[in-house]
C-alpha cells in the first residue's frame, strides 16, 4: 500500500509544443557551433597575419624605392658663363729690363775699393770698383824685361845677318853661314813679337783692375766688398760676379700666348701692362717680336712687348698682367675648374640632360686659377656637374641635389 502511494505521488514531466521539436534543436546546435568557432578563429588569425605582413611589405617597398633613389648619385650643377665678346686677352707676364747684365772681374786679385751700391744710377763708363792685382803687376814687369831682352837679341842678330850679307859678296863667308845668320835674325824677330803680345795681354789684364759700367742703368746687386778675393775663374774656380746692372728705361715684357691665339699675335699689336701696385693704371706697350715657334712643353708662343719706363717707376722682375688686344671677335665661356674630367680620350665635362649625364669634350683656352676658358664644346646653356666622380660614364642616371640650381625641363 505504501509503495503504491509513493508511485502515485511521482509527477510526470510536462512538455510543450511538438514532440519532435526538442531533439532537432539540440542536433542543430551541436552542428553550427564548431563551424562558427573555426570561422571566427580563421578570421582572427587572418587579421593578425595581414596586420603584420602588410606594413612589412609596405616598408620593404619604401626601402626599395629609397635604395633605388639613393643609388642615383646626387650632383651639384653649374652653368658656363659667357665671356665678354671683346678682343682683349689677359695673360700673366714677366717684366725684365731692356738691358740686364752681370758684371764679372777679368783679372785675379783683391777688391781694393767700390764706389757704387745697390740702387745707384750710373752712366756708361763710370768707375764702379778697383781691384788690387800684385801678381799681375809683377808679371807685367817681367814681360817688359823679357821684351827688352828679346829686342836686344834681335838687334844683335840683325847686325850679324847684315854683316854676313856683306861678307858673302866678297866670298869671305859661305852661303850656309849667311843663311844661318839670316834665319837667326828671323827667329829673334818672332820672339820679340811674342814678347810684345804677352806684354799687351798683361797690360789688358792690368787695365781690368778698374771696373766700369757698360751702359746707363741702375745697380741692382753688389756681391763684393773690400778685401774680398776676386777670382777670374780661369783656374777652374767659380767666377766672381761683382755687380748686376739693369737698364729700366725700356722694359721687355715676356708673355706666353696660348697656341689658339698664336695666329692673331703679330708684331705691332697694342698691349697694356697692369700691375697690382698701380690700381686703375695701365701702361701702354707694343708687341715687337715673337718666337715664331710653339713651345712643345707648354704649347704657347713666347712674345716680347716693349713698355717705355722713362721715370723708372716700374720695377724690373715684377709680375704683371698683360692685356693683349687681339684682332677679331672672340666669344668664349668660362667654367669652374672642378667641372673638368681628365680621361684617357681627352678632356671632358659632364652635362646633365633628361636626368642623365653626358660626357662632352671641350677645348680649353686660358687658365684663370679657379676658372678656365673654354673655346669649343659648349653653347652656354649646359648644366655642368660640379666635382664629377671618376666613375661617371655617359648615360648614367643622376639627380640634381636639393642645394643645387632648380632643375629645368632639359635637365631634371
Amino acid at each position: 500500500m505504501r509503495v503504491e502511494e509513493e508511485e502515485d505521488n511521482v509527477e510526470t514531466p510536462v512538455t510543450t509544443g511538438s514532440p519532435t521539436d526538442r531533439p532537432q534543436s539540440t542536433a542543430s546546435a551541436s552542428r553550427v557551433k564548431p563551424w562558427v568557432v573555426a570561422l571566427v578563429a580563421f578570421l582572427i588569425v587572418a587579421a593578425v597575419v595581414i596586420s603584420g605582413i602588410v606594413p612589412r611589405v609596405r616598408a620593404r617597398a619604401t626601402l626599395r624605392s629609397e635604395t633605388n633613389q639613393l643609388a642615383v648619385p646626387a650632383v651639384v650643377i653649374a652653368q658656363p658663363k659667357r665671356a665678354a665678346p671683346g678682343q682683349e686677352v689677359i695673360l700673366p707676364a714677366n717684366v725684365q729690363a731692356f738691358k740686364d747684365a752681370p758684371i764679372y772681374a777679368r783679372t785675379n786679385g783683391y777688391l781694393k775699393r767700390w764706389y757704387v751700391d745697390i740702387g745707384a744710377h750710373v752712366k756708361a763708363g763710370q768707375l764702379l770698383a778697383e781691384i788690387d792685382t800684385p801678381e799681375v803687376d809683377q808679371q807685367l814687369h817681367q814681360a817688359r824685361a823679357d821684351l827688352s831682352t828679346a829686342e836686344a837679341n834681335m838687334h844683335l842678330s840683325e847686325i850679324t845677318a847684315s854683316r854676313y850679307q856683306g861678307l858673302l859678296k866678297s866670298d869671305s863667308v859661305s852661303q850656309q853661314d849667311s843663311d844661318n845668320a839670316t834665319g837667326d835674325y828671323a827667329a829673334k824677330k818672332a820672339i820679340v813679337q811674342s814678347a810684345q803680345a804677352n806684354l799687351g795681354r798683361l797690360e789688358e789684364l792690368v787695365s781690368f783692375q778698374k771696373i766700369y759700367a757698360p751702359f746707363d742703368g741702375v745697380i741692382t746687386t753688389r756681391n763684393t766688398d773690400v778685401g774680398q778675393l776676386i777670382d777670374l775663374g780661369s783656374s777652374g774656380g767659380p767666377k766672381s760676379e761683382l755687380f748686376h746692372m739693369a737698364a729700366p728705361g725700356v722694359l721687355r715684357v715676356y708673355v706666353n700666348v696660348p697656341q689658339t691665339y698664336s695666329q692673331l699675335t703679330k708684331p705691332g699689336l697694342k698691349a697694356d701692362l697692369v700691375l697690382a701696385e698701380f690700381p686703375g693704371r695701365r701702361f701702354e706697350g707694343t708687341l715687337v717680336r715673337t718666337a715664331d715657334a710653339i713651345d712643345p712643353a707648354s704649347r704657347t708662343l713666347l712674345v716680347e712687348i716693349d713698355v717705355k719706363n722713362p721715370t723708372g717707376e716700374l720695377l724690373t722682375g715684377a709680375y704683371a698682367e698683360m692685356h693683349l688686344k687681339l684682332p677679331g671677335n672672340l666669344s668664349t665661356f668660362t667654367i669652374p675648374v672642378n667641372t673638368l674630367l681628365f680621361r684617357a680620350e681627352g678632356l671632358r665635362v659632364a652635362v646633365v640632360k633628361d636626368g642623365k649625364a653626358e660626357l662632352t669634350p671641350v677645348t680649353l683656352g686660358r687658365d684663370f686659377g679657379s676658372e678656365v676658358e673654354v673655346l669649343t664644346g659648349l653653347n652656354g646653356d649646359e648644366k655642368l656637374v660640379v666635382n664629377p666622380p671618376d666613375s661617371l660614364v655617359s648615360g648614367q642616371a643622376v639627380r640634381i641635389a636639393a642645394n643645387g640650381p632648380a632643375p629645368t625641363k632639359e635637365g631634371k
